[in-house]
């Protein structure tokens, strides 16, 4: 486990993920993503999905944050939301695993305490990455003994919608980064320009993850146009 997490420190995690109906899902295309992030030099990869996981992990050696996105019903959370998602991405050989650690309950009526103790109890040597939505969550899944913590939901749920990491603005983490005492804090979310990474490392970060910016050229491709028409 702290192999994995040396591994990482102070490095750059690519989020290699492409949703139902993007142009570039495909399990192919995401392994070929990934080995394009290894040859650029990040040291980990976060992916969605036992297909893509198990592409990747073909294609580099490099720790991979394994999570699956399963919508059930209304339900808000999604990011690896069950027990059965957990199963299969250990089935991955996923060195971390991230799940929904926010306040919400889950899509099975359990609170997130229940949760983390029914992994702990089932795999108790897997790296478990807590993505939340504020410092408040974050204190609390330090508490309960998640390996990381990321503010990867902050400006993603009903209390913080709208609001973002940004080049001006990273109270957020920095205030997490006060107050996590155990885990590990990596930076997600929004972190859309080198100069952001940089910024954000700085605040004594363990790792900064950034995916849209790196491996959505529709998102990409967007910016551009948009600065360009205004």
């Amino acid at each position: 486990m702290q192999q994995v997490l040396d591994q990482i420190t102070k490095g750059l995690i690519v989020s290699c993920q492409a949703l139902e109906g993007e142009p570039l899902n495909s399990s192919f295309i995401m392994g070929r993503m990934a080995l394009a992030a290894k040859e650029g030099g990040a040291k980990g990869i976060r992916a969605n999905s036992v297909s893509d996981i198990l592409e990747i992990k073909r294609q580099v050696e490099l720790p991979v944050i394994g999570i699956i996105k399963q919508v059930y019903g209304e339900n808000p959370v999604f990011i690896t939301p069950t027990m059965k998602e957990i199963d299969a991405l250990m089935e991955t050989g996923s060195e971390i695993i991230a799940t929904d650690a926010t306040a919400r309950m889950r899509p099975d009526g359990s609170d997130l305490e229940t949760f983390y103790k029914n992994i702990r109890s089932k795999y108790p040597h897997v790296l478990l990455m807590a993505d939340v939505s504020s410092v408040e969550e974050a204190i609390y899944a330090d508490q309960l003994g998640f390996d990381i913590v990321a503010p990867t939901l902050y400006g993603y749920t009903e209390e913080t919608q709208g609001m973002k990491i940004d080049d001006n603005d990273y109270e957020v983490l920095t205030q997490i980064v006060k107050v996590v005492k155990n885990a590990k804090v990596i930076a997600e979310g929004n972190v859309s320009t080198p100069e952001i990474a940089r910024s954000v490392l700085d605040i004594n970060v363990h790792a900064v993850v950034v995916g849209g910016a790196i491996t959505r050229p529709q998102q990409i491709t967007k910016r551009f146009v948009d600065a360009l028409q205004k």
